[in-house]
């Protein structure tokens, strides 16, 4: 959630912030309303207990002509207080639920717009001419079937749209996917990660996933665990509740799991194929760091990415995300988008969210800097989400009779193979 100071000292900015992402202006004012009776109602508690303890001090040394009167007034004083109480906890269950609707701030330098606002800040790779190279370009669907890769009619058999396998060389290409992501951040320095897939509702809510994005969780409610979409969710709770010292920081995480997207709202949208699917393994970058460390970590996880994705030679743009786009728990948003051959056009494959003190203040993880004590900043940046990055190495690194070329990166996690070919049927 954000600063309930900033908000109010600084509303004008907080209504700014709500309007560029397309949200209730309104919930603003709502906020500050609820705000000030939680104030106003903690500070009469307070005055009403004190008063209730300097009488309870009286008490004892009355004479019995003042001891009545005064214990009728502490009889008053009790009924007082507790009604006090009441009224506090109302107000600040209120001023709670409000600012967990309430989006994080947007960064002043996003592009204000919809999902196709957004700035293209850099261009990176050569896209390939098929044309000239005298062949049409196959999918990767297409491509996965003949390579003994993919396969999505059993996946639909067994468990529904949207799903599928990764069978011999698919899921070899997996696995070196994950151990190449996995490798490239260890020595960047993050520590590797594998983390819970099921999660408390605390952890789910306090990453921000269970206002905007809650159509697309599955919940399991029998025992009110949440599947996570992604490795960030037990990442940012890793250190919930704790205090963490500054000279500790930054600390770096780098964690794979499954994750689970219901796909709500995306009925006929890239139905082909494994671009947009239920399940999927990723390896996601995490960084606690200092508040005024965040930008700096920002560019250097979106660095990050560009080498993984320079390194797997795919042709990719650097996008600004605009303030529409943005998740509930982002001030700014990058992401890296491939070039996807068939489609022609680029593709998101990874991002990087600068969530500042957003997710941080939901989850309680602060950092002590000698006496001082407050709310550090967290960052997310995917690595690695894998089915999409099949989906563009297949597609940019096919060849005319069917074989995919295999990045040089990739090779020692394939045996030195430099080619997946087609298996006879």
């Amino acid at each position: 959630m954000i600063d309930l100071r900033l908000l109010r000292e600084d509303p004008d900015r907080v209504r700014a912030s709500q309007r560029a992402r397309g949200e209730d202006v309104a919930l603003v004012d709502a906020l500050l309303s609820a705000d000030e009776r939680r104030r106003s109602s903690g500070i009469r508690f307070d005055e009403l207990r004190s008063e209730q303890k300097s009488l309870g001090k009286l008490i004892p040394k009355a004479t019995p002509e003042e001891r009545a009167e005064l214990l009728k007034k502490a009889e008053q004083l009790k009924a007082d207080v507790k009604e006090a109480e009441a009224a506090q906890n109302d107000a600040d269950e209120e001023t709670k639920r409000l600012a967990s609707q309430l989006g994080n701030l947007v960064h002043p330098d996003v592009p204000v717009g919809g999902e196709e606002d957004f700035v293209v800040l850099e261009t990176h790779g050569t896209i390939r001419d098929f044309g000239a190279e005298g062949f049409e370009p196959k999918d990767h669907l297409e491509l996965g079937e003949a390579l003994g890769a993919i396969d999505v009619e059993r996946g639909a058999k067994v468990s529904g749209s949207r799903f599928y396998y990764l069978t011999g060389v698919g899921a070899l290409l997996e696995l070196a996917l994950v151990n190449a992501a996995i490798a490239q951040a260890t020595e960047a320095g993050f520590t590797p990660m594998l983390t819970p897939a099921l999660v408390r509702p605390r952890a789910m809510e306090g990453t921000g996933f269970l206002g905007q994005a809650a159509e697309n969780v599955y919940h399991l409610e029998k025992d009110d665990y949440y599947l996570v979409g992604t490795s960030e969710v037990p990442l940012a709770a890793y250190h919930m509740d704790e205090i963490l010292d500054a000279d500790k920081l930054p600390l770096r995480y780098a964690g794979f799991s499954p994750c689970f997207r219901r796909e709500a709202g995306t009925y006929g949208k890239d139905t082909r194929g494994i671009f947009r699917v239920h399940q999927f393994d990723k390896v996601e970058m995490f960084s606690y760091v200092a508040p005024e460390d965040a930008e700096n970590e920002h560019k250097r996880l979106l660095d990050w990415e560009k080498q993984w994705l320079t390194g797997l030679e795919l042709p990719f743009q650097v996008i600004d995300v605009a303030s529409g786009d943005l998740g509930a728990s982002a001030s700014r948003k990058y992401d890296c988008e491939a070039w996807i051959p068939t489609q022609g056009k680029y593709r998101e494959l990874t991002s990087a969210s600068n969530c500042d003190g957003f997710q941080a203040r939901r989850l309680s993880v602060r950092m002590r800097d000698g006496k001082k004590v407050q709310p550090l900043a967290t960052l997310n940046g995917t690595l690695c989400a894998v089915p999409r990055t099949i989906v563009a190495i297949l597609e940019n690194h096919q060849l005319a009779d069917g074989s995919v070329r295999v990045p040089e990166v990739l090779r020692p996690y394939l045996g030195g193979r430099e080619l997946l070919e087609p298996v006879a049927k």
